[in-house]
């Protein structure tokens, strides 16, 4: 259940939500699972893609489903382009007519310039940035001129800072930056599209050490992680507040992007 901080948008945006259906990437697990479960609780019903997280996935619609909401599951490689715009078409024809998309799911290793092969790059680009793109362009057409529907793309600090660790998926995540605004005005004025970035959310699983955990949190002008309920809360608002907000990049990184 989300917290008291979060509890008053979630009131509100119930109303505005019911009936909406979801389509949210890699939300069987992490960030992605914390999306699903506050899309049912904003009151929409949710589409949860998963590609190798099935268990995860089944857990987090059972979840949504006791809140008294609808949830499927469903598979899809995000690197095979050729099954993009069938999850598109199955979310709807398992769930009913998709009013938004959660381009989520994403690859993240810590690679530079010197460790990073031909197959990491392309692979970084093929989930974080075609996947995207493809599942955006699928959704507007099944959704029409006649609809309205939103688009908010996960993104990270580093796509608008972009550094030289993790060369491929900040290169990535800063294109899909760049597809977020220019969809944002390709897309109007009956879809949405703006962009979550996100800091120092959740430990990433390749950490292991608690030196290394405090080092992540060296340059974050807030000194700690972000607790749950505020990126929750932030998603609830684009999925579900004003119309009027698109092309837009919401940071919830502690300040991160500044420094």
């Amino acid at each position: 259940m989300p917290s008291s901080r979060a509890a008053v948008m979630m009131n509100d945006a119930q109303e505005v939500m019911q009936t909406q259906n979801v389509l949210i990437t890699g939300a069987g697990r992490r960030i992605g699972r914390q999306l699903a479960l506050a899309a049912a609780q904003a009151g929409a019903n949710v589409a949860i893609h998963y590609h190798t997280s099935k268990e995860s996935a089944e857990q987090t619609a059972q979840e949504i489903r006791s809140l008294g909401r609808k949830a499927v599951i469903l598979c899809a490689d995000l690197a095979q382009v050729d099954q993009l715009p069938l999850l598109i078409e199955q979310a709807e024809r398992e769930l009913g007519h998709l009013n938004a998309l959660v381009n989520n799911a994403s690859i993240f290793e810590p690679l530079d310039w010197e460790t990073t092969t031909l197959s990491d790059w392309e692979r970084h680009l093929q989930v974080n940035l075609t996947a995207p793109f493809i599942l955006s362009q699928a959704f507007a057409r099944a959704l029409g001129t006649e609809a309205s529907g939103r688009i908010i793309n996960i993104l990270d600090w580093r796509a608008l800072r972009p550094g030289p660790d993790h060369l491929p998926y900040t290169i990535s995540k800063a294109a899909l930056a760049a597809l977020t605004r220019s969809l944002a005005q390709a897309f109007a004025p009956h879809i949405t599209v703006n962009g979550l970035a996100l800091g120092a959310i959740l430990p990433p699983v390749y950490q292991n050490s608690s030196k290394n955990l405090a080092d992540l949190l060296a340059n974050v002008p807030a000194a700690r992680w972000a607790n749950l309920d505020e990126v929750t809360a932030a998603f609830v608002f684009l999925l579900c507040g004003p119309t009027y907000i698109t092309g837009e990049i919401l940071h919830i990184d502690g300040g991160r992007h500044l420094v």
